[in-house]
């Protein structure tokens, strides 16, 4: 096997944990895409709820939210897929409330949007009362090699906020909580395995990624309002995440599959994302754990076989699994080991998926 090129080098891109970046990280986010990066430096813990006995700082909600179809709040607004549910929200006539650890950087990111609101820490317990619901995509970046503090700070940044939205909304009077709260996970929930297929059903593994997910569910499941969760794979878009790096390297003739390519690849493209976050809002029957994958899952070899077709490239450089852990040590795991999941709840509810084929997810990808 050919060692990687500083090009590939670039693609490392995990089929195991999706999750959105957020304020806390920047627009390529650990669940969605891996690449290799200087450390990332620690986040600093958000800021504690208002308790329920102390008085809530004052927040000035915009009066205009009245005339809209109802409000949402979202942390990770800045993200691969919270910018894309920012638009579609606003194109239906939703008030969002973005939630997040710096409103101006969050406000300079979002500057294209319009008819938003910004919220500190401090304030996002006023800001999620009587909402339609809150959706939580937030967490740490996964970056280069895991160190014990980074993989702290990626297990808790997910648990803290969660934690903290929880809370919130069960500090509210009943009447006056969201409807939902819609939170991420991941389909590393599953663990490594490329010899089984996993439903909503199945059980978690035993290994970091899975525990990350059980502890970041647990925290979500603690509102005490209607709960849906999604475990998300690969989401498939040029403007980050996996694609984002794989597109560059298979533009110069250098793109294969990372280690054997026979891992699985449970992949989704972001439009089916944002639509099973839409359907979960305003469909009352969604509620507990569903998988946010496409119905057809692929190996890594044929997802970029694909992606090279679509292309008019050739995918014939593998990225051997000694390169990979040579530069990510303990993190290679994420990008070499793989699972099969199908999204079996989300068409027992009939959802319907605007990209099956991953062939055509690319092809639209490419486009937009």
């Amino acid at each position: 096997m050919p060692i990687a090129s500083a090009s590939q080098a670039a693609l490392l891109t995990p089929c195991r944990l999706n999750a959105q970046a957020t304020p806390f990280s920047s627009k390529n986010s650990a669940f969605s895409g891996t690449s290799v990066l200087p450390p990332l430096p620690h986040s600093r813990h958000v800021a504690p709820f208002v308790a329920a006995n102390k008085r809530t700082p004052v927040v000035t909600i915009s009066a205009s939210a009245a005339d809209t179809k109802g409000t949402i709040a979202i942390t990770g607004a800045t993200g691969l897929i919270g910018t894309r549910l920012v638009e579609a929200l606003r194109s239906q006539g939703y008030a969002v409330r973005v939630l997040t650890r710096n409103p101006a950087s969050a406000r300079s990111k979002l500057r294209q949007a319009t008819g938003l609101e910004f919220f500190g820490p401090s304030q996002w317990a006023a800001a999620i009362k009587g909402t339609s619901a809150v959706v939580n995509l937030a967490g740490e970046p996964i970056a280069t090699r895991w160190t014990p503090e980074l993989k702290a700070e990626i297990k808790q940044s997910r648990v803290r906020t969660t934690t903290a939205l929880a809370d919130a909304i069960n500090a509210l009077p009943e009447n006056e909580r969201p409807g939902v709260l819609i939170s991420s996970s991941a389909v590393g929930f599953y663990g490594a395995n490329d010899n089984s297929t996993f439903n909503e059903s199945s059980g978690p593994g035993n290994d970091y990624l899975s525990e990350v997910c059980k502890e970041w569910e647990a925290a979500a499941n603690k509102a005490q309002t209607r709960v849906v969760i999604l475990r998300t794979g690969i989401v498939l878009s040029r403007d980050g995440g996996a694609l984002s790096k794989m597109i560059p390297v298979f533009q110069i003739f250098a793109g294969g599959p990372l280690g054997s390519g026979r891992q699985w690849c449970s992949w989704i493209h972001r439009d089916d994302v944002v639509g099973m976050i839409l359907a979960a809002m305003n469909d009352k029957k969604w509620t507990g754990i569903y998988n946010a994958t496409a119905p057809n899952p692929v190996r890594m070899g044929e997802l970029c076989s694909e992606l090279g077709a679509v292309m008019g490239r050739p995918s014939f450089f593998p990225v051997p699994d000694f390169a990979l852990k040579t530069l990510l040590g303990e993190g290679a795991r994420v990008v070499l080991d793989g699972q099969r999941v199908v999204p079996a709840r989300a068409q027992e509810v009939g959802y319907a998926f605007k990209y099956t084929k991953v062939q055509d997810a690319l092809r639209n990808a490419l486009k937009q």
